[in-house]
């Protein structure tokens, strides 16, 4: 078998592991609109709930790997965490003033701002078909969000919170990019989410947000989103970023809306306008692009 067999194998494989992370991650806007909970409580204990189950295996195993870490590493680190644990109030705030599918589409511009800051901080060079198919992604999110154009402030300041967790998705993926290239996927993922779990903590407590009293029910949707979205979704993105670039995974990503739009018309009733539709096409076309431009990429 030759070498770029191979490569288009390990090229494949990645990102069918990318891919099935982007289906569980689709469920996040869902369990979150029926979980009767603010939205800080909600991805305080979504991350809270991932980062207590996944405790037991990265402490039995990460251990020697923490030991040997750089400062510089841990600082890595830190700003992903931090930047995870903004992202997630950002974006799950934005749900309760606007649509799932405009929520979900304009948090996913994040393509547009790792294709612009990946030569800048990793000094990795973005092919002209990746960078192509960012900018079809990023135009099939805005048609998306101008679904709630004529919705007023509360759709408006919505769709801007979305923007800001793109940003701050950003700087969690770069940050990581170059943590991963050192470390297993335990040993990132368990501080990781942990300290993105102790940010939006720290949110409710300044906020007198109590994780108490809740129903059942609620607390059974955070345990749902901690292992489908959380440790499916999101580790399978972490764990890609090894082998694949962080503006394909963010394009890949844009899956996410998709997948979302169709679970919030059969489950929720949120019938998508035709300009939803156009958008998700033109996010479809730039995904495919996108995954010639990284095979090619891979066997260069």
């Amino acid at each position: 078998m030759s070498n770029k067999t191979l490569a288009r194998l390990g090229v494949g494989q990645a990102v069918a592991v990318l891919l099935l992370g982007v289906l569980a991650m689709a469920w996040a806007s869902i369990l979150i609109r029926w979980a009767s909970a603010p939205p800080l409580v909600v991805g305080a204990g979504r991350l809270t709930v991932a980062t207590l189950l996944l405790a037991p295996f990265a402490w039995s195993k990460a251990v020697p790997e923490w030991r040997s870490l750089r400062r510089g590493h841990w600082l890595r680190i830190g700003v992903a965490g931090l930047a995870l644990g903004l992202h997630f109030a950002a974006w799950i705030a934005s749900l309760s003033l606007t649509s799932v599918a405009s929520s979900v589409a304009l948090v996913s511009t994040t393509p547009l701002f790792v294709a612009i800051a990946s030569p800048l901080f990793l000094h990795e060079r973005v092919p002209q078909g990746m960078a192509i198919a960012a900018a079809l992604a990023v135009a099939g999110s805005i048609t998306i969000g101008l679904t709630d154009a004529r919705g007023g402030r509360t759709a408006l300041s919505g769709d801007l919170l979305a923007l800001a967790g793109a940003i701050l998705a950003m700087v969690y993926m770069l940050a990581g990019r170059t943590v991963r290239r050192d470390l297993s996927l335990l040993a990132y993922i368990w501080p990781l989410y942990g300290l993105a779990a102790l940010v939006l903590l720290l949110g409710c407590a300044l906020t007198g947000q109590s994780l108490l009293g809740y129903d059942a029910r609620t607390y059974g949707l955070l345990v749902l989103l901690a292992l489908g979205p959380q440790i499916v979704g999101h580790s399978s993105a972490n764990w890609a970023l090894r082998y694949l670039s962080p503006t394909f995974i963010t394009i890949a990503i844009l899956g996410e809306p998709l997948g979302a739009t169709v679970l919030a018309f059969l489950l929720l009733g949120e019938r998508p306008p035709w300009t939803l539709i156009l958008g998700g096409i033109i996010l479809l076309f730039g995904i495919l692009l996108a995954v010639r431009a990284e095979s090619q990429a891979q066997l260069k």
